[in-house]
């Protein structure tokens, strides 16, 4: 799904008025609509609902949420805060709202009066929306930090307000911490940024009809990926085809003791499809790799602890190197001279990283549109310290861009960054995710697509989303706190089935 910023989803909301056509107010009908619909199924119909609108047209979709919360004979009182001034449509609103409900709004001008709550009521946030460019002061403040004081759910409209539609750096001002957030038509850049977790809370896109022609032909760098953007990428698999036909992926993995990175990328690359698994690891680790994975084939090194030389790269069609491959003298010679050799893009994870971020000379070795999988230390040891997650997508951007790669920054909503600028949010996978040998199982997965013949930019969209769904499953069974790697393999199969043509 494309997405936008801010500025963009303002001409979109006004190419939609004058194309459609549809007047504003009406557009403004359809949002507190599809918000009503969602909150109903969100809440109990007996608990008090308390709404906060501002002055603009987030306060405007607000005051229609209030009216059809009322005609569904919820117990609803709403509290209009402005300085003197509403917006055109907002102040229509009102009106309305008054004429059919009259006693059921409370206007506050230049001073919030806290209404007494119990801890059962809802309190609904739409004060402001993602026109917001500067930090909430004065009363608004007021009413922002007892919102968030109050200690009940908090649903906020578009946005939580005080919430800057993409960049929150250093922004010290109050903002609403919501429990949900229903956010018009697009995601906002904000809520797949780390730091602004606390104040989206769990979030829902709602359809209010933006035309389908305005979002196709307007440019965006943004992407989040869905299964419909899968399914444009994922490959058939012919009927009379063979193991030769999907390729054999060479993994670089694993010196003494880190035997399990090993098998988790290789068994990872063989689950995904890859006709042909060789792993290559230090000789201490050959029993244990043929025999927890005997399908793998196993090329050993000429030293018993570590990985020092890889040969004959020319008949394997994808290459990853890095999990628990250590960072030895003799490992970071063998990763030198692996990349003078490749002409191919390959997969760079993990101890590679590690290697790289010492001998920053290496990345001009690296083969176009290869693949590297760090997770923010990672990246940061590799280009520098940032100070905001948001700073460091914009790094990876120009990284990416700067170094012909394609930057797969880990995490939620694990970002992709290609060379020509674009940045790919994944949807799928969960906090499970974040245990021992999870970042091995998606090298094994990238390596297992490259093989099949997928393009990079394509591996690496269908492998964090294939990876993250597969976690998905395991949920299923597991929980986040039991969730181990071995059961992301196991799920890769339902994973590629959810998403099958």
């Amino acid at each position: 799904m494309k997405f936008f910023n801010t500025s963009q989803i303002k001409e979109l909301d006004q190419y939609t008025i004058d194309q459609e056509p549809i007047a504003s107010i009406d557009l403004m009908e359809r949002a507190g609509t599809a918000i009503c619909k969602t909150i109903l199924n969100k809440i109990e119909l007996d608990q008090p609902v308390y709404i906060f609108a501002g002055p603009g047209n987030n306060g405007g979709d607000a005051l229609v949420l209030a009216r059809l919360l009322l005609h569904a004979k919820l117990n609803v009182r709403v509290f209009l805060l402005h300085s003197g001034k509403l917006s055109a449509d907002c102040e229509k609103n009102r009106q309305r709202l008054v004429e059919e409900f009259p006693g059921s709004i409370t206007i506050l001008i230049n001073e919030f009066i806290a209404p007494e709550v119990s801890h059962d009521c809802i309190l609904i946030d739409g004060l402001f929306g993602s026109g917001l460019t500067r930090p909430i002061t004065g009363f608004f403040a007021d009413a922002v930090n007892w919102i968030n004081s109050c200690g009940c759910k908090v649903l906020a409209i578009d946005i939580p307000s005080g919430l800057q539609g993409e960049e929150n750096s250093g922004l010290n001002a109050p903002i609403v911490k919501a429990t949900y957030t229903f956010s018009l038509q697009f995601p906002k850049l904000a809520f797949l940024l780390p730091e602004n977790e606390k104040f989206v809370g769990q979030w829902e896109v709602l359809d209010i009809g933006i035309l389908s022609k305005a979002i196709s032909e307007t440019e965006s760098n943004f992407t989040l990926l869905e299964t419909s953007d899968i399914q444009s990428i994922l490959k058939n698999r012919p009927k009379f085809s063979h193991k030769g036909t999907f390729g054999h992926a060479l993994i670089i993995a694993g010196s003494y003791g880190m035997a399990g990175a090993s098998i988790l990328s290789g068994k990872a690359a063989l689950r995904t499809g890859a006709g042909l698994v060789t792993v290559h690891s230090c000789s201490a680790n050959r029993v244990i790799i043929q025999t927890s994975v005997p399908e793998i084939i196993f090329q050993p090194d000429q030293f018993d602890n570590f990985i020092s030389d890889v040969n004959v790269l020319e008949i394997y069609n994808a290459v990853a190197v890095g999990p628990g491959i250590g960072t030895k003298s003799e490992t970071s010679g063998m990763l030198r001279k692996l990349l003078g050799q490749l002409n191919k893009p390959c997969v760079l994870d993990a101890d590679a990283l590690n290697i790289i971020s010492f001998e920053k000379d290496l990345l001009k070795l690296i083969p176009k549109n290869s693949l590297l999988t760090p997770h923010p230390k990672e990246f940061e040891r590799l280009f520098g310290k940032c100070n905001s997650s948001f700073e460091r997508m914009i790094k990876a951007k120009k990284t990416a861009q700067d170094y012909d790669l394609i930057i797969i920054l880990k995490g939620a909503y694990t970002l992709i960054a290609l060379p020509n600028g674009q940045l790919i949010f994944n949807s799928t996978g969960n906090a499970g995710m974040a245990t021992a040998g999870s970042g091995d199982v998606l090298t094994g997965i990238l390596a297992g697509l490259l093989a099949q013949g997928y393009e990079a930019a394509q591996a690496a969209q269908l492998g964090v989303f294939i990876h993250g769904k597969a976690a998905d499953f395991a949920l299923i069974e597991q929980s986040e706190e039991s969730m181990i790697a071995r059961d992301i393999i196991d799920s890769l199969g339902k994973a590629f089935k959810s998403v099958g043509k």
